[in-house]
Formats: C-alpha cells, sequence, structure tokens
C-alpha cells in the first residue's frame, strides 16, 4: 500500500482529511509547509500528496520542484499561471468518496506512466500478480517458484480447493524456458473417466460413437509447453496406468490409432487431496505419485495468512477496475473483520466477495454492516448476533453520513412523506406504477426510520433479504441525511 502524505496548515481541514484516510485505512503522514520539503525529501516514494493550496504561490513552488511525485490540490483555486504534468487534480469541499477514489487512481497511473524502464523489464510484478502478501507461507511459496521454474522437473502442487494452485503452475509456467509455449490447463475432476483418455490423448475419426472427425488431445496440445494436469487425484486408476507411461517414455497413441506419438511437455499436477493416504487405500498410485512429486510446493490456506488479506483486497479491486468494473474500499474494521473469518473457500472465496460487494455497492466504502453476516466478527474473533448493532457499528456508519455525500440523494423524509399513500381510485384514474413505487418508497422509509436505519432489522419488518432491501434502496436513492439543529 503505498503512503500518501497531508500538507496543510490549517488544522481543521487536516484533521477532517485524516480522518477520512483513516477511516478508509490508507497509510498516511501529515505536516504544514515549512516542514514539508524535508518530509517530501525524506521518501520520494510517495503514492500521492495531497496539498492544502491556500497559499497558491507556495504551493506551487513544491508541486513544481517535486515533478517525479503526484499532487493533489485541496481546498483552493491555484493561479493557473503555471502548468504541472505532476497535478493529478483538485478536490474541493465536501469532499466525496468517489472523487477522492479516482484521483488516488489517477495517482497510481502517474506512477506507473513516470516508473524507470528499468523497473520494468525486472518481470517480477507480472510474474507473481495474485500471489501477494508477506506471510512466511507465501514466501515460500514465490521462493520455491523461482527456483523450479527454470528446469524441467515435474512439479506437484498441494494444497485446498481455492489457494491459487492453478495461479502457482501459470507463474512456473511464465518463468519457464517454455513461457513462449502453451499453458494447456486440464480438470482431472471435471471430465467424466470414460473421456479423459480422449481428452488427453486426442483419438481417430470412427474410434467411438460420435467421433466423427481426428482431434488433438491436450497433450499435442501443450507440445513446447506446459500441461496442467488440475486434481490429479480424482483421475482412475486406469488413467493413471496411461499417463505413468507417457512420463516415463514421452510417447502416446491416440484412441484408436496406432501411430506412436512423441511428446515434449512439462508436467506440472495439483491436487487437493491427500494422495499417500489414497495409496494406502490403493486409490492413487505409489509410482506415479514419485514421478510427479518430484518438486513439491504447497500453497498455504488463506487462514493461515489473514495477515495477507489487506494486500489481496487492494490487488482483487485494483483487478475490478483494470476489468471496467465498480471498484470498492474497504475500512479498517470490515478488513479486521475479514481477517478474523475462516476462509475455507479460501482466496477464491474472497475474490467472490469481493466481487459481490462490488455489484452491491459500487464505488462506495465497505464497512462491517455491508459484510454478509457470516464475515462479521468482533475484536476478539466473535461472530456478531445477526441483528446486533454494536456501538461500533453505529459510530462508523455516522462517520460515513458525515463524510460522504451520495449525489442525487433523496431529501431526508419528512412527517407528511411517511403517511400512507391515499388508496381510494381517483374518478380520473390513476398511473398505477408510479402509485406503487411512491407506496414502496414511503414503506421502506417507515421501516428504516423505526429500526434506526438498521438495513438487516428494516428488511425483517418488510419481509424481504437485506440485499433486496440494499438494491431498493439504491434504485430509489434513499439515503440517511443528517437533519439540521433544531429540527
Amino acid at each position: 500500500m503505498s503512503k500518501l502524505l497531508v500538507v496543510s496548515e490549517n488544522q481543521t481541514r487536516k484533521q477532517n482529511l485524516e480522518i477520512i484516510l483513516s477511516f478508509l485505512g490508507e497509510q498516511f503522514f501529515s505536516c504544514g509547509y515549512t516542514d514539508c520539503v524535508a518530509t517530501i525529501a525524506e521518501s520520494g516514494d510517495w503514492g500521492a500528496i495531497l496539498l492544502d493550496g491556500e497559499v497558491p504561490e507556495i504551493a506551487e513552488d513544491i508541486i513544481e520542484k517535486y515533478p517525479d511525485s503526484p499532487f493533489i490540490n485541496i481546498g483552493f483555486q491555484l493561479s493557473g499561471d503555471r502548468e504541472f504534468k505532476n497535478l493529478i487534480g483538485s478536490l474541493y469541499e465536501p469532499i466525496t468518496y468517489p472523487n477522492l477514489s479516482e484521483l488516488l487512481k489517477l495517482s497510481n497511473e502517474y506512477h506507473t506512466a513516470n516508473r524507470p524502464l528499468s523497473s520494468l523489464m525486472t518481470g517480477k510484478t507480472k510474474l507473481f500478480r495474485s500471489l501477494v502478501g508477506n506471510s512466511h507461507g507465501i514466501t515460500d511459496v514465490r521462493e520455491l517458484i523461482e527456483q523450479v521454474a527454470p528446469v524441467e522437473a515435474n512439479v506437484l502442487i498441494l494444497g485446498e480447493s481455492g489457494t491459487g494452485k492453478e495461479v502457482v503452475a501459470r507463474n512456473i509456467h511464465y518463468m519457464s524456458k517454455r513461457q513462449k509455449g502453451p499453458f494447456v490447463p486440464v480438470n482431472c475432476g471435471a471430465i467424466p473417466g470414460d473421456l479423459l483418455e480422449s481428452e488427453l490423448f486426442g483419438h481417430e475419426k470412427g474410434a467411438f460413437t460420435g467421433a466423427i472427425s481426428a482431434r488433438k488431445g491436450r497433450f499435442e496440445l501443450a507440445e513446447g509447453g506446459t500441461l496442467f494436469l488440475d486434481e490429479i487425484g480424482d483421475m482412475p486408476l486406469q488413467m493413471q496406468v496411461k499417463l505413468l507411461r507417457v512420463l516415463q517414455e514421452r510417447i502416446f497413441e491416440r484412441v484408436g490409432g496406432a501411430k506412436t506419438l512423441r511428446c515434449d511437455v512439462r508436467i506440472i499436477a495439483a491436487t487437493h487431496r491427500n494422495l499417500e493416504e489414497m495409496i494406502l487405500k490403493g486409490r492413487f498410485r505409489e509410482d506415479l505419485y514419485y514421478r510427479l512429486n518430484v518438486f513439491p510446493i504447497e500453497t498455504p490456506a488463506l487462514r493461515d495468512r489473514a495477515q495477507d488479506i489487506p494486500l489481496l483486497l487492494q490487488e482483487l479491486v485494483t483487478r475490478l477496475e483494470n476489468n471496467k468494473q465498480s471498484p470498492v474500499k474497504f475500512t479498517q474494521t470490515a478488513m479486521g473483520s475479514l481477517m478474523r473469518h475462516s476462509w475455507p473457500g479460501n482466496v477464491r472465496e474472497l475474490s467472490n466477495l469481493v466481487e459481490r460487494l462490488s455489484i452491491l455497492h459500487p464505488l462506495q466504502v465497505i464497512d462491517l454492516k455491508h459484510l454478509p453476516h457470516k464475515y462479521q466478527f468482533d475484536d476478539n474473533g466473535t461472530q456478531f448476533p445477526e441483528s446486533d448493532n454494536t456501538e461500533k457499528e453505529q459510530q462508523e456508519r455516522d462517520a460515513i453520513n458525515a463524510m460522504f455525500k451520495f449525489e442525487g440523494a433523496s431529501p431526508p423524509a419528512s412527517d407528511t412523506d411517511l403517511q400512507s399513500v391515499d388508496a381510494s381510485l381517483p374518478s380520473d384514474g390513476v398511473n398505477l406504477k408510479e402509485y406503487l413505487s411512491d407506496l414502496e418508497i414511503n414503506l421502506i422509509k417507515q421501516a428504516l426510520e423505526q429500526q434506526d436505519w438498521v438495513v438487516a432489522r428494516a428488511a425483517d419488518q418488510l419481509g424481504m433479504r437485506r440485499t433486496t432491501l440494499v438494491e431498493k434502496m439504491r434504485k430509489y436513492e434513499i439515503v440517511r441525511l443528517e437533519k439540521a439543529d433544531g429540527q
């Protein structure tokens, strides 16, 4: 996570920015104009510098002095006499999350565009994407990949489902001498046993009913590259014998064919099963196991490297942005809660959750209350009761309402708004669609007001799912706004 610097002599404005950045979980430092030159010089790798432009002349001198650092102007209009390539944009109060998020994204893009060519040539960032983290487990995996990639040894990747075994295999391929060749994955557990032989070795025309033409198998398609056999533990015994022959002799025949074909393919296998136990039960061949297990790599479960979750969230959100999907941001409270979950689905489960939240809450800050109930934990690792509304949750909900103003939000509901819609049919008719929409809006507002805007309880009162209520609130732009003093 890149560091941010807040430069301002206005204590109120500086404190407000610090509250917002702290709430977003950003790493930041702050200082005044007198100390900023020394502070910037001490660490030149600032992700962005949020500069209060209250004194435009001084602000412009600072921006001009550090062309390698991206600046965001806060609160004031600069003189306009000079142009700066490193001035990313300006934020004006009230500061909204979408605007701040967009400028931070542009700051990252500025760093990427101005990165020295030598740093782009290392290839480490590209090759190790999706294997982010600083835990011992994932660090060991990266080191093992570097060691085994240049050689031709068979690799067996072990680990629970969803831990990224195919990602490890792809990294090995792209760091190997075979990187220009194809990477061909096969899920042995997803293909029926009677079709797996044809899938791997291909078949000749007329080899079986439905074989109307000859077809190459995965071994031929992977020629000169890497064949990734996922879930090798689900391969039938009769196929294990044929695979062993290919590993030993590097030859095979298509189904229904007599011609022997040679192959130049590197084999990487993976499984979530305990193959040694399967050998004892007679369900996996011991000789095949030792052929595959030349260089084992074990991918750690996500629960064993919970400290990596903030970096994984950043990686997954960046992936959403690259795919033109709506990104989200996580508060520290939400991140802490996710780090206490057991993650039986591992990184795949985390990825699915982030995508789901980006659909339900696009361009928003994800707090504890936005997480599905099974991901909500307190500081002691105890799961909250489904209807619990803790004091901390209430405080952070109020903080969101205070700091982030949603454009187009409907005004606070008045007493008149919350009255029941007249059910009598006017003599000149009625627009039924608008009538039902008004009725629905009023009932939703009433439920939210009665339940102190706790969405889960309001959804129960309305007899609908929480996610359904959230979608309707977004559709009708129903947002809780603070009432003015005295009202």
